[in-house]
Protein backbone atom coordinates (compact mmCIF):
# COMPACT_ATOMS: atom_id res chain seq x y z
CA UNK A 1 0.00 0.00 0.00
CA UNK A 2 1.60 3.47 -0.82
CA UNK A 3 2.28 6.45 1.43
CA UNK A 4 2.04 9.50 1.16
CA UNK A 5 5.66 11.56 2.16
CA UNK A 6 6.69 14.58 3.91
CA UNK A 7 6.87 16.43 0.47
CA UNK A 8 3.36 15.49 -0.72
CA UNK A 9 4.55 12.50 -3.11
CA UNK A 10 3.44 9.04 -2.73
CA UNK A 11 5.98 5.92 -1.83
CA UNK A 12 6.15 3.62 -5.07
CA UNK A 13 7.41 0.51 -2.51
CA UNK A 14 4.71 -1.87 -3.25
CA UNK A 15 4.75 -5.88 -2.36
CA UNK A 16 6.09 -6.33 -5.92
CA UNK A 17 8.58 -3.55 -5.66
CA UNK A 18 9.98 -5.03 -2.39
CA UNK A 19 10.57 -8.75 -3.67
CA UNK A 20 13.58 -6.74 -5.58
CA UNK A 21 15.22 -5.96 -2.31
CA UNK A 22 18.07 -8.86 -2.64
CA UNK A 23 18.73 -7.32 -6.21
CA UNK A 24 18.96 -4.13 -4.56
CA UNK A 25 21.34 -5.04 -2.41
CA UNK A 26 23.93 -6.27 -5.13
CA UNK A 27 23.33 -3.20 -7.05
CA UNK A 28 24.19 -1.30 -3.89
CA UNK A 29 26.82 -3.51 -2.68
CA UNK A 30 28.49 -2.56 -6.41
CA UNK A 31 27.93 0.96 -6.91
CA UNK A 32 29.03 1.41 -3.19
CA UNK A 33 32.31 -0.55 -3.87
CA UNK A 34 32.97 1.65 -7.02
CA UNK A 35 32.82 5.09 -5.52
CA UNK A 36 35.11 3.46 -2.82
CA UNK A 37 37.65 2.88 -4.77
CA UNK A 38 37.55 6.54 -6.26
CA UNK A 39 37.47 7.82 -2.86
CA UNK A 40 40.51 6.03 -1.88
CA UNK A 41 42.36 7.10 -4.91
CA UNK A 42 42.46 3.93 -6.45
CA UNK A 43 40.31 4.71 -9.20
CA UNK A 44 41.63 7.70 -10.66
CA UNK A 45 39.90 10.66 -11.52
CA UNK A 46 41.03 13.57 -13.82
CA UNK A 47 41.27 16.94 -13.45
CA UNK A 48 41.82 19.33 -16.39
CA UNK A 49 42.74 23.03 -16.51
CA UNK A 50 39.25 24.64 -17.94
CA UNK A 51 36.93 25.15 -14.97
CA UNK A 52 34.34 21.79 -14.96
CA UNK A 53 30.90 22.06 -13.95
CA UNK A 54 29.30 18.92 -13.28
CA UNK A 55 25.34 18.47 -13.55
CA UNK A 56 23.54 15.61 -12.55
CA UNK A 57 21.40 13.72 -10.09
CA UNK A 58 20.93 10.12 -7.94
CA UNK A 59 17.91 8.51 -9.71
CA UNK A 60 16.91 7.84 -13.05
CA UNK A 61 14.70 9.60 -14.93
CA UNK A 62 13.88 13.10 -15.21
CA UNK A 63 14.82 15.74 -12.63
CA UNK A 64 15.73 18.61 -14.85
CA UNK A 65 19.32 18.33 -15.96
CA UNK A 66 18.59 20.03 -19.34
CA UNK A 67 17.30 23.11 -17.82
CA UNK A 68 19.46 23.02 -15.31
CA UNK A 69 22.15 23.44 -17.89
CA UNK A 70 20.40 25.88 -20.20
CA UNK A 71 20.02 28.33 -17.05
CA UNK A 72 24.26 27.48 -17.00
CA UNK A 73 24.79 29.07 -20.30
CA UNK A 74 22.79 31.67 -19.81
CA UNK A 75 24.66 33.25 -16.50
CA UNK A 76 27.98 32.28 -17.99
CA UNK A 77 28.36 32.81 -21.65
CA UNK A 78 28.76 36.49 -21.48
CA UNK A 79 31.73 36.05 -19.32
CA UNK A 80 33.30 32.91 -20.15
CA UNK A 81 33.82 30.66 -23.48
CA UNK A 82 31.62 27.63 -22.65
CA UNK A 83 31.45 24.22 -23.54
CA UNK A 84 28.77 21.75 -22.99
CA UNK A 85 29.58 17.99 -23.28
CA UNK A 86 27.17 14.95 -23.17
CA UNK A 87 27.43 11.29 -23.76
CA UNK A 88 24.90 11.64 -26.56
CA UNK A 89 22.38 9.22 -24.67
CA UNK A 90 20.52 6.99 -27.69
CA UNK A 91 22.28 8.49 -30.46
CA UNK A 92 23.07 6.52 -33.51
CA UNK A 93 26.70 7.44 -33.27
CA UNK A 94 29.42 6.26 -31.31
CA UNK A 95 32.68 8.05 -29.93
CA UNK A 96 33.14 11.54 -29.85
CA UNK A 97 31.46 14.01 -32.13
CA UNK A 98 31.55 17.96 -31.68
CA UNK A 99 28.50 19.58 -33.07
CA UNK A 100 28.27 21.15 -36.74
CA UNK A 101 25.54 22.35 -39.10
CA UNK A 102 25.58 18.67 -40.15
CA UNK A 103 24.13 17.27 -37.29
CA UNK A 104 20.58 16.22 -35.84
CA UNK A 105 19.11 14.52 -32.95
CA UNK A 106 19.73 11.57 -34.61
CA UNK A 107 23.76 12.25 -34.96
CA UNK A 108 24.06 13.91 -31.25
CA UNK A 109 21.00 12.54 -29.40
CA UNK A 110 18.14 14.61 -28.15
CA UNK A 111 19.45 17.51 -25.80
CA UNK A 112 22.86 18.04 -27.23
CA UNK A 113 20.84 19.12 -30.13
CA UNK A 114 18.72 20.90 -28.07
CA UNK A 115 21.42 22.46 -26.60
CA UNK A 116 23.45 23.46 -30.19
CA UNK A 117 20.47 24.32 -31.87
CA UNK A 118 19.42 26.74 -29.18
CA UNK A 119 23.36 28.49 -28.59
CA UNK A 120 24.01 28.72 -31.54
CA UNK A 121 21.32 30.85 -32.69
CA UNK A 122 21.55 32.80 -29.87
CA UNK A 123 24.15 35.67 -30.49
CA UNK A 124 24.88 37.57 -26.87
CA UNK A 125 28.10 36.27 -25.63
CA UNK A 126 30.55 33.82 -26.40
CA UNK A 127 29.34 30.76 -28.73
CA UNK A 128 28.88 28.31 -27.26
CA UNK A 129 31.07 24.17 -28.06
CA UNK A 130 28.48 21.47 -27.80
CA UNK A 131 29.97 17.87 -27.79
CA UNK A 132 29.12 14.44 -27.09
CA UNK A 133 31.47 11.14 -26.42
CA UNK A 134 30.90 7.96 -24.03
CA UNK A 135 34.17 8.61 -22.19
CA UNK A 136 33.93 12.24 -20.76
CA UNK A 137 38.06 11.79 -19.98
CA UNK A 138 38.38 11.60 -23.61
CA UNK A 139 36.49 13.73 -25.30
CA UNK A 140 37.30 16.94 -23.25
CA UNK A 141 41.25 16.98 -24.73
CA UNK A 142 38.94 16.53 -27.88
CA UNK A 143 37.44 19.88 -27.22
CA UNK A 144 40.23 21.78 -26.53
CA UNK A 145 42.40 20.53 -29.65
CA UNK A 146 39.53 21.94 -31.17
CA UNK A 147 38.48 25.26 -29.36
CA UNK A 148 41.74 25.93 -27.04
CA UNK A 149 39.47 29.00 -25.87
CA UNK A 150 37.00 27.19 -24.01
CA UNK A 151 37.56 28.38 -20.24
CA UNK A 152 34.38 26.34 -18.38
CA UNK A 153 33.47 23.07 -19.62
CA UNK A 154 29.75 21.78 -18.62
CA UNK A 155 29.04 18.12 -17.80
CA UNK A 156 25.76 16.97 -18.83
CA UNK A 157 24.55 14.16 -16.51
CA UNK A 158 27.57 12.89 -15.02
CA UNK A 159 27.29 12.65 -11.45
CA UNK A 160 28.11 9.30 -11.55
CA UNK A 161 30.68 10.00 -14.09
CA UNK A 162 33.95 9.94 -11.36
CA UNK A 163 36.60 9.10 -13.89
CA UNK A 164 36.64 13.54 -14.91
CA UNK A 165 37.26 15.23 -11.65
CA UNK A 166 34.66 18.39 -11.88
CA UNK A 167 35.59 21.29 -10.22
CA UNK A 168 31.85 21.97 -8.97
CA UNK A 169 29.23 19.48 -8.47
CA UNK A 170 25.86 20.63 -8.93
CA UNK A 171 23.48 17.72 -7.76
CA UNK A 172 19.29 17.86 -8.82
CA UNK A 173 16.81 15.97 -7.31
CA UNK A 174 12.56 16.49 -7.53
CA UNK A 175 10.25 17.56 -4.95
CA UNK A 176 8.13 15.12 -6.23
CA UNK A 177 10.62 12.14 -5.31
CA UNK A 178 13.44 13.40 -3.53
CA UNK A 179 16.42 11.02 -2.98
CA UNK A 180 16.64 11.00 0.39
CA UNK A 181 12.97 9.21 0.51
CA UNK A 182 14.00 6.47 -2.86
CA UNK A 183 16.03 3.43 -2.57
CA UNK A 184 18.47 1.63 -5.17
CA UNK A 185 17.77 0.02 -8.19
CA UNK A 186 15.81 -2.06 -8.50
CA UNK A 187 13.70 -1.00 -5.35
CA UNK A 188 13.81 2.51 -6.32
CA UNK A 189 15.23 4.68 -8.44
CA UNK A 190 18.51 5.61 -7.85
CA UNK A 191 21.82 4.86 -9.07
CA UNK A 192 23.65 4.94 -6.12
CA UNK A 193 23.10 5.03 -2.44
CA UNK A 194 21.89 7.96 -0.83
CA UNK A 195 25.35 8.87 0.81
CA UNK A 196 26.33 9.65 -3.01
CA UNK A 197 24.95 13.67 -2.02
CA UNK A 198 27.71 13.52 0.21
CA UNK A 199 29.97 14.67 -3.58
CA UNK A 200 27.90 17.57 -4.68
CA UNK A 201 28.80 21.10 -3.42
CA UNK A 202 25.04 22.38 -4.26
CA UNK A 203 21.97 20.75 -4.54
CA UNK A 204 18.91 22.00 -6.28
CA UNK A 205 15.40 20.68 -5.44
CA UNK A 206 13.63 21.14 -9.00
CA UNK A 207 10.26 21.32 -10.22
CA UNK A 208 8.51 22.71 -7.22
CA UNK A 209 5.19 24.42 -6.80
CA UNK A 210 5.76 27.58 -7.47
CA UNK A 211 4.55 29.23 -4.30
CA UNK A 212 6.44 26.38 -1.84
CA UNK A 213 6.30 27.75 1.64
CA UNK A 214 9.71 28.57 3.62
CA UNK A 215 8.75 26.24 6.42
CA UNK A 216 8.35 22.96 3.84
CA UNK A 217 12.04 24.62 1.91
CA UNK A 218 13.39 24.03 5.07
CA UNK A 219 12.46 20.98 6.06
CA UNK A 220 13.06 19.61 2.69
CA UNK A 221 16.50 21.27 2.98
CA UNK A 222 17.35 19.57 6.26
CA UNK A 223 16.70 16.12 4.68
CA UNK A 224 18.92 16.75 1.87
CA UNK A 225 22.01 18.07 4.17
CA UNK A 226 21.34 14.83 6.32
CA UNK A 227 23.33 13.39 3.63
CA UNK A 228 25.22 16.22 1.80
CA UNK A 229 26.28 17.72 4.76
CA UNK A 230 24.87 20.66 6.89
CA UNK A 231 27.27 23.08 4.28
CA UNK A 232 26.26 22.04 1.08
CA UNK A 233 23.59 24.84 -0.25
CA UNK A 234 20.26 23.95 -1.14
CA UNK A 235 18.20 25.62 -3.90
CA UNK A 236 14.74 25.20 -4.79
CA UNK A 237 13.30 26.00 -8.33
CA UNK A 238 10.22 25.21 -10.73
CA UNK A 239 9.01 24.62 -14.05
CA UNK A 240 8.97 28.53 -16.08
CA UNK A 241 7.03 27.50 -19.08
CA UNK A 242 7.37 30.07 -22.18
CA UNK A 243 4.44 30.69 -24.83
CA UNK A 244 4.13 27.78 -26.89
CA UNK A 245 6.00 28.43 -30.36
CA UNK A 246 5.21 27.43 -34.10
CA UNK A 247 7.72 24.97 -35.02
CA UNK A 248 7.30 25.39 -39.08
CA UNK A 249 6.31 28.99 -39.23
CA UNK A 250 2.57 27.69 -38.93
CA UNK A 251 -0.23 30.56 -38.13
CA UNK A 252 -0.89 30.75 -34.45
CA UNK A 253 -2.20 28.06 -32.11
CA UNK A 254 -5.34 27.48 -32.40
CA UNK A 255 -7.59 25.08 -29.70
CA UNK A 256 -8.49 22.71 -29.26
CA UNK A 257 -4.86 20.83 -29.06
CA UNK A 258 -3.36 17.03 -29.33
CA UNK A 259 -0.11 16.96 -27.07
CA UNK A 260 2.19 14.32 -27.83
CA UNK A 261 5.65 13.71 -25.95
CA UNK A 262 8.48 11.12 -25.68
CA UNK A 263 9.43 12.15 -22.09
CA UNK A 264 10.58 9.81 -19.09
CA UNK A 265 7.86 11.76 -17.37
CA UNK A 266 5.47 14.33 -18.71
CA UNK A 267 2.62 15.04 -15.72
CA UNK A 268 3.97 18.47 -15.24
CA UNK A 269 3.95 19.08 -19.03
CA UNK A 270 0.04 18.01 -19.14
CA UNK A 271 -1.21 19.56 -16.15
CA UNK A 272 0.34 23.21 -17.03
CA UNK A 273 -1.47 23.27 -20.70
CA UNK A 274 -4.42 21.55 -19.53
CA UNK A 275 -4.81 24.49 -17.01
CA UNK A 276 -3.88 26.91 -20.11
CA UNK A 277 -5.25 25.35 -23.37
CA UNK A 278 -8.28 23.01 -24.66
CA UNK A 279 -6.75 20.07 -24.46
CA UNK A 280 -8.69 16.75 -26.42
CA UNK A 281 -6.05 14.12 -25.61
CA UNK A 282 -2.78 13.56 -24.88
CA UNK A 283 -0.54 10.86 -26.68
CA UNK A 284 2.91 9.74 -24.71
CA UNK A 285 5.68 7.61 -25.98
CA UNK A 286 8.48 6.53 -24.11
CA UNK A 287 11.37 8.63 -23.34
CA UNK A 288 13.73 9.57 -25.91
CA UNK A 289 10.94 8.15 -28.38
CA UNK A 290 11.83 8.32 -32.03
CA UNK A 291 9.31 9.59 -34.12
CA UNK A 292 8.04 7.70 -37.86
CA UNK A 293 6.00 8.25 -40.52
CA UNK A 294 3.12 5.98 -38.71
CA UNK A 295 3.36 7.92 -35.31
CA UNK A 296 2.34 11.07 -37.76
CA UNK A 297 -0.43 8.85 -38.84
CA UNK A 298 -1.56 8.24 -35.61
CA UNK A 299 -1.70 11.88 -34.40
CA UNK A 300 -3.49 12.71 -38.08
CA UNK A 301 -6.12 9.92 -37.13
CA UNK A 302 -6.60 11.14 -34.17
CA UNK A 303 -7.06 15.26 -35.09
CA UNK A 304 -9.17 14.36 -37.96
CA UNK A 305 -11.20 12.14 -35.70
CA UNK A 306 -11.84 15.01 -32.92
CA UNK A 307 -11.99 18.36 -34.89
CA UNK A 308 -8.31 19.11 -33.39
CA UNK A 309 -7.11 22.22 -34.44
CA UNK A 310 -3.26 22.59 -33.41
CA UNK A 311 -0.71 20.20 -32.28
CA UNK A 312 1.95 20.92 -29.13
CA UNK A 313 4.67 18.83 -27.62
CA UNK A 314 7.73 19.51 -26.00
CA UNK A 315 10.70 21.55 -26.94
CA UNK A 316 12.84 17.87 -26.39
CA UNK A 317 10.57 16.35 -28.89
CA UNK A 318 10.72 19.17 -31.16
CA UNK A 319 14.44 18.80 -31.99
CA UNK A 320 13.77 15.28 -33.41
CA UNK A 321 11.14 16.35 -35.84
CA UNK A 322 13.38 19.26 -37.59
CA UNK A 323 16.01 17.45 -39.35
CA UNK A 324 16.28 18.11 -42.63
CA UNK A 325 14.51 14.47 -43.84
CA UNK A 326 11.84 15.02 -40.37
CA UNK A 327 10.62 17.98 -41.76
CA UNK A 328 9.72 16.97 -44.88
CA UNK A 329 7.54 14.43 -43.25
CA UNK A 330 6.03 16.70 -40.08
CA UNK A 331 6.21 20.47 -41.87
CA UNK A 332 2.78 19.98 -43.09
CA UNK A 333 1.44 19.94 -39.65
CA UNK A 334 -0.01 22.81 -37.59
CA UNK A 335 2.87 21.59 -35.21
CA UNK A 336 4.20 24.11 -31.88
CA UNK A 337 6.44 23.15 -29.03
CA UNK A 338 6.11 24.66 -25.60
CA UNK A 339 9.65 26.23 -24.21
CA UNK A 340 10.61 25.55 -20.88
CA UNK A 341 13.03 27.37 -18.64
CA UNK A 342 14.12 27.12 -15.30
CA UNK A 343 13.34 29.46 -12.48
CA UNK A 344 14.51 29.68 -9.02
CA UNK A 345 12.13 30.35 -5.86
CA UNK A 346 13.12 34.04 -4.73
CA UNK A 347 16.51 32.52 -5.53
CA UNK A 348 17.63 33.38 -8.86
CA UNK A 349 20.20 36.12 -7.58
CA UNK A 350 21.16 33.79 -4.62
CA UNK A 351 22.10 30.96 -7.13
CA UNK A 352 23.66 33.02 -9.57
CA UNK A 353 25.71 35.16 -6.79
CA UNK A 354 26.69 31.74 -5.62
CA UNK A 355 27.68 30.33 -8.90
CA UNK A 356 29.84 32.99 -9.87
CA UNK A 357 31.27 33.36 -6.27
CA UNK A 358 32.24 29.80 -6.09
CA UNK A 359 34.40 30.16 -10.40
CA UNK A 360 36.33 33.30 -8.73
CA UNK A 361 37.05 30.91 -5.58
CA UNK A 362 38.03 28.04 -8.04
CA UNK A 363 40.09 30.63 -10.07
CA UNK A 364 41.86 32.05 -7.09
CA UNK A 365 42.87 28.55 -5.74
Amino acid sequence: MSQRNNSGTRSLLTPLRWSLAPLAGLYWAATSLRNHLYDIGYSRSLSFEPLIISVGNLSVGGTGKSPMIECLVRMLRKDYPLAVLSRGYRRKTQGIRIASEADNAETLGDEPYQFYRKFTRETEGHRVVVAVGEERALAIPEILHHHPEVKIILLDDAFQHRAVKPDLQILLTTYQRPFYQDHVLPLGLLRESRKGAQRADVVVVTKCPKHLEENEQKNIAEKVQAYSGKNVAVFFSSIDYQQPEAVFGTDGLQEPLLLFSGLANADSFDEYVRQQFSVKEHIRWGDHHRYTDSDKKKLQKVMEAKAIKSLLTTEKDMVKLVGEEEAKLWKELPLFYLPIRLAFLSQQNSFQQYISESIRSIEKA
